[in-house]
C-alpha cells in the first residue's frame, strides 16, 4: 500500500475553503494549511526526505489584490516554479496558475484550440486603448490582465466614453499593467454557464442568472439563492449576497460543449477548475470567455447539483497523495 503524503493546502481567502478543510478533517487525512500571504521558503533547500514532500494543493486566488494581498500572486509564481524544479507534486501547478493570472493567455489558448472567444486586443498602456478600439466594435470591456471575481472590469458603449476614461486616468491597469480590450457580448437570457471539471473531466454545470444591474463578479460560492427564491447556505456567502440579485441552478450542457470544456482543461493542465461560456444576444453565437483554476464550488451543492463536489475533490486529493494519477 502506498504511503499517504500529507496534503498542504496553499490558500489566501479566509472563508472559501472551509468545506475543504472540514472534509479533510472528517476523513482524518494528514494535512496542513499554508497562508500564501505570510509564507517564506529557501530557494536553495531540497524537499524533505522520509517518504517525500507533501502534496501541495494550490488554492491561491487571482483576486487577492482586492483584499490587499496582490504581491502574494507574484510570490506564488516563484514558489510554484521552485517546487516544479524539485519535482514536488502540485495540484494546479505552475502551468495552470500562469493561465489563472493572465486573461491574455486564456484568450490565446482558446483560439489555439479553435474555440470561439470574444475579439480582444492586449495593450501595455491604457493610453493605447482608444486606438485599439478602432479595430473592434462597441460595446467593449476593459479588463485587467490579472483579474479574479470580475475585478476591475469596466464596460464602454461608445468611443467618447472610453476616451474620457483614459484621459481622466480612471482606468486601473491592474497588478501587471497589462490591459485587455474585448468586445462585450450581453448574455442571452441574462445568464451564463459555468462547467466545473475535476481531473480533466466534467464534474457539474450551473447556470447563473444575472440581475439587470449585475456587475461581473459571478463567484459561484457567493451566489446564495436559486431562481425559485430558495435561499442557499454556505460559509462563503457574504452578508447581503441575496440582495445582489444573482441566482444559480444546475445545468447540463450538451455533449459538444462538454467535449470542448474538457479540451480546455487538458490544454490548461487544469486539475480542478471551471470554464465559463455564454450565448450572445449580439450575434447569437456561443463564446467561451473565462478559465478558472480556482474552484470554490457552488454554495449549498447538495440542493443545487445533487451531490457534494468537495467530497469528490478530496477523493481525488487522497488518490494523488497516495501516488495514484486516476
Amino acid at each position: 500500500m502506498s504511503r499517504l503524503r500529507p496534503i498542504a493546502v496553499y490558500y489566501e481567502h479566509p472563508h472559501w475553503f472551509n468545506p475543504l478543510f472540514s472534509e479533510l478533517e472528517h476523513r482524518g487525512l494528514p494535512h496542513f494549511r499554508i497562508d500564501a500571504a505570510t509564507h517564506r521558503f529557501d530557494p536553495a533547500a531540497l524537499p524533505p526526505g522520509n517518504g517525500g514532500p507533501p502534496l501541495l494543493f494550490n488554492r491561491m486566488s487571482p483576486s487577492a489584490w482586492k483584499r490587499g494581498r496582490g504581491p502574494a500572486i507574484f510570490y506564488t509564481l516563484q514558489y510554484l516554479a521552485y517546487l516544479e524544479g524539485l519535482n514536488v507534486p502540485v495540484v494546479n501547478g505552475l502551468p495552470t496558475f500562469a493561465y489563472e493570472v493572465s486573461k491574455a493567455l486564456q484568450v490565446a489558448l482558446l483560439r489555439r484550440l479553435d474555440l470561439p472567444v470574444p475579439r480582444t486586443r492586449v495593450v501595455s498602456d491604457t493610453a493605447l486603448l482608444p486606438s485599439a478600439a478602432k479595430e473592434l466594435e462597441f460595446p467593449l470591456l476593459v479588463k485587467p490582465n490579472v483579474g479574479g471575481s470580475g475585478a476591475g472590469i469596466v464596460r464602454f458603449d461608445d468611443p467618447a466614453a472610453l476616451v474620457a476614461a483614459v484621459e481622466s486616468g480612471r482606468l486601473d491597469p491592474g497588478l501587471d499593467g497589462t490591459v485587455l480590450l474585448q468586445e462585450y457580448h450581453p448574455p442571452r437570457g441574462r445568464s451564463i454557464v459555468r462547467v466545473e471539471t475535476l481531473n480533466g473531466l466534467t464534474l457539474y454545470g450551473i447556470r447563473v442568472h444575472l440581475a439587470p444591474d449585475a456587475g461581473f463578479d459571478l463567484c459561484p460560492a457567493d451566489i446564495c439563492s436559486t431562481p425559485d427564491g430558495r435561499a442557499l447556505t454556505s460559509s462563503a456567502c457574504p452578508v447581503g449576497a441575496e440582495k445582489a440579485g444573482l441566482t444559480v441552478e444546475r445545468f447540463d450542457p450538451p455533449p459538444e460543449i462538454l467535449e470542448a470544456v474538457e479540451r480546455i482543461a487538458a490544454a490548461a493542465h487544469l486539475d480542478v477548475g471551471g470554464i465559463e461560456y455564454l450565448e450572445s444576444e449580439r450575434d447569437g453565437r456561443l463564446y467561451f470567455y473565462d478559465i478558472n483554476a480556482l474552484s470554490n464550488f457552488v454554495a449549498d451543492p447538495l440542493r443545487v447539483v445533487g451531490f457534494d463536489p468537495t467530497a469528490k475533490l478530496v477523493d481525488f486529493l487522497a488518490a494523488r497523495a497516495a501516488g495514484r494519477r486516476s
